[in-house]
């Protein structure tokens, strides 16, 4: 009896490798063959001029910042709950989202001029001002259950901040806004991946050295404690981290809903024996595979128009989630 006991978790865990897999490539090839002009397989190395241009500046760098984003979303979701203890922790519901877009935003409604290049470091500012402000209303930290409850109040204030802007702004400026704030992978081009990855430099080692403090903070504070993490400044880390990975995502797409919520559902639910440490990547490649998936339809449900990403993405997350939460029950 104790060999398949064994070996179950290894079994649990190429299972859910392969699911993954076929996920992603089946993904991957709806992002580079379907749409206009279609392109078969055997073309998407070749083919003429027009073909290659359309795969390798259009499509090939729309589908790896999708996994860019997601992987992003899905690490942040997954350092929030382990933080908080709380699977309803997400970005959303702590001013994270809300703050980075709201930097974004308001330069483009008050008409100031602001180079690409400096639109990630608003979204950081806002970012950092809804967690910062999060974490001063909740006593800093002190409550896991504060600091949820107190971000929600900070998220919907600063969405009502968004929607000030959104009144102030005129016609064409408003559909650009109200497209963002759903969270778009539309004309996205190689120069948006590239702006992401001196953040990913940052956040990646961050991420390996915050996972086995996140696994401590699972048992409780008390607990924490007693085995020599300093609990407040480990939420400090945990929400600084979130900020390094949502911010610069936020100010290239928007804010993608849910996908923080669902990848790390999909990863305990999938590996429910595991702890932070390994939950952390398969919580980022499964945030890489919802967003993919989502930006297919995104792109060819109404073409020639496109669609937000960020709507399928909460179309899939909502339900998705909430059959999870009442299995894990």
């Amino acid at each position: 009896m104790s060999a398949p006991t064994a070996t179950s978790p290894r079994r649990g865990t190429a299972a859910q490798l392969l699911a993954l897999l076929v996920l992603l490539a089946a993904a991957a090839w709806c992002a580079l063959s379907l749409g206009t002009p279609y392109v078969p397989l055997h073309r998407l190395l070749g083919g003429d001029e027009i073909t290659r241009i359309v795969v390798t500046e259009l499509r090939v760098p729309r589908l790896v910042l999708a996994l860019l984003a997601g992987a992003c979303l899905g690490a942040a979701g997954l350092v929030l709950q382990e933080a908080l203890r709380n699977p309803l922790a997400v970005p959303e519901m702590l001013g994270v989202s809300s703050g980075a877009a709201l930097g974004v935003a308001a330069p483009l409604v008050l008409a100031v001029a602001v180079p690409a290049a400096v639109q990630p470091l608003l979204a950081i500012g806002g970012a950092a001002l809804g967690g910062g402000l999060t974490l001063l209303a909740a006593g800093l930290g002190r409550s896991p259950s504060a600091v949820l409850l107190t971000g929600a109040a900070v998220a919907a204030a600063l969405q009502a901040a968004l929607l000030v802007l959104m009144v102030m702004a005129d016609q064409l400026d408003l559909q650009l806004i109200y497209r963002y704030l759903l969270g778009s992978l539309s004309a996205r081009t190689w120069h948006d991946v590239t702006g992401l990855w001196p953040w990913l430099l940052v956040a990646v080692p961050a991420l390996v050295l915050c996972a086995p403090v996140l696994a401590v903070l699972r048992l409780g504070d008390d607990d924490a404690e007693a085995l020599g993490v300093r609990v407040r400044r480990a939420r400090f880390t945990a929400l600084a981290v979130t900020v390094v990975l949502i911010a610069p995502v936020t100010a290239v797409c928007g804010p993608v809903a849910w996908v923080g919520f669902l990848a790390p559902q999909l990863a305990r639910r999938l590996n429910p024996r595991a702890d932070a440490v390994r939950w952390l990547p398969w919580s980022a490649a499964w945030g890489a595979a919802v967003v993919a998936v989502a930006d297919v339809p995104a792109r060819l449900a109404l073409a020639p128009v496109e669609t937000p990403a960020g709507a399928w993405t909460a179309l899939l997350g909502v339900p998705a989630g909430v059959a999870l939460l009442r299995r894990a029950r």
